[in-house]
């Protein structure tokens, strides 16, 4: 194998369980905004306060006790949500990020209001899931973590049924399986939009769905901008977790990662901090092999 496409492949996964808010904030930390409306502390203390509602009429096979037991782990341990395995929810997990870092409190309240009412505004954006989606919600399995989190299953499933890209235009209905097919797919542009609209901030992006962005210097882009704001990546993950790098010439972009750092070692050497699947994880990878893999550059800044 030729030099060039040998690359020191270093991945350090750790599952993010957050047992203390404490702890969830010093991962938050790395991103000081000034966007944040409420806390973590606000939202646990008002879980604390809340009267536990009877089983939903709209949403019946999500039992109200694991409901509420999903709301506080949204709340203490936030780095811990994700899509579980075998859907195409990926990108619905990575927007999840910011309301759980910035108002998690807001977040709380909006779902109990969507489980007790069937619709609900997050943001000024209406969801009003139809009869099949109120009816999936809770059934969900073989979705590894997804299968005991029925909140999680309510939440990506209206994201799916409210906002549509190109790809969705073959398939806008949901069905029995749909979350395994391009009903519930994310192209770049739509991910883009949700963010605007549901997370109500300042959104860049550089990138399309089949075209690379044209960024020199991509590790001083992505740096530079994790500084102001939060960072999501659009990227073809197989560059990631293959163990041979070698580069597909048909290769595209199929994953949604946010990064929590990044650092130079040297002229050859890369170190990413991201957090995808539930993990903080790292990969040290070469500036040649970032490129590469890279399709989209998201950057929300911390301000509104």
């Amino acid at each position: 194998m030729k030099q060039a496409t040998v690359h020191i492949l270093i991945t350090i996964s750790v599952w993010l369980t957050v047992r203390t808010p404490v702890l969830a904030n010093k991962f938050f930390n790395h991103f000081p905004d000034s966007t944040q409306t409420s806390t973590q502390s606000q939202a646990i203390a008002w879980l604390d306060s809340v009267q536990r509602t009877d089983s939903s009429r709209f949403w019946i096979n999500v039992p109200p006790g694991i409901f509420f037991e999903n709301l506080r782990g949204f709340a203490i341990s936030p780095l811990k949500f994700y899509e579980g395995r075998t859907n195409n929810f990926c990108a619905y997990s990575a927007l999840t990020f910011l309301p759980l870092k910035n108002d998690p409190l807001g977040f709380c309240q909006f779902m109990l209001k969507l489980y007790q009412q069937g619709r609900a505004s997050y943001n000024g954006v209406n969801f009003r899931p139809g009869k099949a989606i109120l009816l999936e919600a809770g059934l969900l399995k073989f979705k590894g973590v997804l299968d005991l989190n029925p909140a999680a299953q309510m939440w990506f499933l209206c994201l799916a049924d409210r906002f549509k890209g190109y790809l969705n235009f073959v398939n806008r209905n949901f069905d029995k399986g749909d979350e395994n097919t391009l009903w519930a797919s994310t192209n770049y542009a739509k991910f883009n939009r949700m963010l605007r609209k549901v997370c109500k901030q300042k959104v860049r992006a550089r990138g399309a769905d089949i075209i690379r962005p044209f960024i020199n210097d991509m590790f001083s882009y992505i740096k530079e901008r994790l500084q102001r704001g939060t960072v999501f990546l659009y990227l073809n993950n197989r560059f990631l977790y293959r163990k041979k790098h070698t580069f597909s010439r048909f290769s595209i972009p199929t994953h949604y990662i946010i990064v929590l750092d990044i650092q130079k070692i040297d002229a050859t050497k890369i170190n990413l901090v991201y957090w995808d699947y539930g993990l903080k994880s790292l990969q040290q990878i070469s500036p040649k092999l970032l490129r590469k893999a890279i399709f989209g550059v998201t950057h929300a800044q911390n301000v509104k």
